[in-house]
């Protein structure tokens, strides 16, 4: 069970601990403030009514947290840029981040006990609160086996993990990028299609269902030089883009393939239902949020969308 840490302590000053952000203080305030301390961040807008409930509610939860977690509260109207590009479609939207990228979140306004229990989770991260700790350092320990090539035994060790907290979110995240990795992605869609409900919007999961959809369209990728060769041979081969982007993120090139993607949307952003955006944001998804490809193409595609 999770709790705040209750070590006497002065309280931070509300101002350090909650402030409104803008697209410019962004990486600021949540990306690289994040690296030290977890970051809720709030998507809100003065005409939405939960927004006014949810608010408050989450500001007390975090104050009352004593610096184990900070919020930026970020009002849509005025930063479509950065809403957009984190793909905000309702709100309030509410993220959680932990060493630059978003660890957890939930959309909607949701009761008082969910809120505290959300916060309480989110200042886990960053040891501000009280948690499992051999579960905890297993977690780590897995994925570390997962960096080093050993996804087998990292998947082991994930399944050990869920057994005893079916709702963790990096054990859950971990497994199935076991199974990604072992080159099995029928265990890993399952695994994901079974996450439970409560942490089935994280976004840990989005991340992953990414992968999954990535990993699927690389099984499929067509040959590299022939699709660069109709590429160049007709720069409005659109299709012939499209699967180029695919072929060169199978091949380990993420950034190569979201050049050719900006490269489609900027010559036609409608074509195919806008699958070069669509496409874009499920490299981005997949991808870390602080990582230099992901921060470079939404600033590209940004520009692209408001020139």
């Amino acid at each position: 069970m999770l709790e705040l840490n209750t070590a006497p302590a002065a309280a931070p000053a509300s101002d350090d601990l909650i402030k409104d952000g803008t697209e410019q203080s962004f990486m600021q305030d949540v990306i690289e403030m994040s690296q030290t301390v977890p970051v809720i961040v709030d998507f809100w807008a003065p005409w939405c009514g939960p927004c006014k409930t949810l608010g408050p509610a989450l500001e007390a939860a975090v104050t009352a947290a004593g610096g184990a977690v900070k919020m930026v509260k970020v009002n849509v109207d005025q930063n479509q840029g950065i809403a957009g590009q984190l793909q905000i479609q309702t709100i309030p939207t509410v993220y959680a981040f932990w060493e630059g990228k978003p660890v957890d979140g939930f959309q909607g306004a949701v009761p008082g006990s969910e809120i505290q229990a959300f916060v309480d989770r989110v200042a886990a991260m960053g040891g501000g609160g009280v948690e499992d700790g051999g579960l905890a350092d297993a977690v780590i320990a897995a994925q570390e086996m997962l960096a080093e090539g050993a996804a087998e035994d990292a998947a082991q060790t994930f399944a050990a993990v869920l057994e005893e907290e079916p709702a963790n979110v990096g054990a859950y995240a971990g497994l199935v990028q076991s199974h990604l990795a072992l080159n099995d992605l029928e265990q890993a869609e399952a695994i994901l299609n079974g996450a439970p409900a409560e942490i089935s919007q994280a976004p840990e999961l989005e991340s992953v269902h990414a992968q999954l959809e990535l990993a699927k369209q690389a099984a499929n990728a067509g040959p590299l030089d022939e699709l660069k060769a109709a590429v160049d041979a007709d720069a409005d081969n659109h299709q012939a883009r499209l699967e180029l982007a695919t072929a060169l993120h199978a091949g380990g090139d993420a950034e190569a393939a979201v050049e050719q993607l900006l490269e489609l949307f900027r010559r036609d952003r409608d074509w195919n239902d806008g699958a070069a955006k669509a496409q874009l944001f499920t490299v981005f998804d997949a991808l870390p949020a602080n990582d230099p490809v992901v921060l470079n193409g939404r600033r590209k595609l940004s520009s692209l969308i408001f020139a």
